[in-house]
């Protein structure tokens, strides 16, 4: 597989599908560019241990799993956008609380845009880790949280590409 061949559902050993689907009320505002979509579809693929995403695109809905459990957590469905680009219109998230415990939709509506900004295009994404950390800490009512915990514990980290 060259480097710019995209991710494909057959490149991993084990997919799980959301197994109980909620719709996410919050969605990102950003409007990805033509050029971000096209990095998009092309989908990213866990490379080492400390990294937990996978995440590959089947026409316009993009599938986020973790790396580990192979566990389907996000998936988001693209639309384009007047004047160029595509936002998110529609997603959906892992209910079952056995696989996954939703932090509420402004966690999960920053976990989409994380992993996408993060993850797939290797952006910084200052702005959304902070609002990570701020999220955690509010939901775990701990104010003393160190940003690289949370961030390792729900991001991972992203090997050089």
């Amino acid at each position: 597989m060259t480097a710019d061949a995209p991710i494909t559902r057959e490149s991993f050993r084990r997919l799980h599908p959301i197994n109980s689907p909620r719709p996410v009320a919050q969605l990102p505002n950003r409007v990805w560019t033509d050029e971000d979509w096209d990095r998009i579809r092309r989908g990213y693929r866990a490379r080492d241990m400390d990294e937990k995403w996978n995440v590959f695109a089947e026409a316009d809905v993009v599938f986020m799993h973790r790396s580990w459990t192979g566990r389907g957590l996000y998936e988001a469905s693209f639309a384009p956008v007047t004047g160029g680009g595509r936002r998110i219109a529609s997603a959906v998230v892992e209910a079952d609380g056995e696989r996954y415990r939703s932090r509420g939709d402004d966690y999960d509506r920053l976990m989409m845009e994380l992993i996408i900004s993060a993850i797939v295009l290797g952006e910084p994404a200052t702005d959304l880790r902070a609002g990570l950390v701020e999220l955690t800490a509010r939901s775990s009512g701990k104010s003393d949280l160190s940003s690289g915990v949370v961030e390792h514990s729900a991001l991972g980290l992203r090997s050089g590409s």
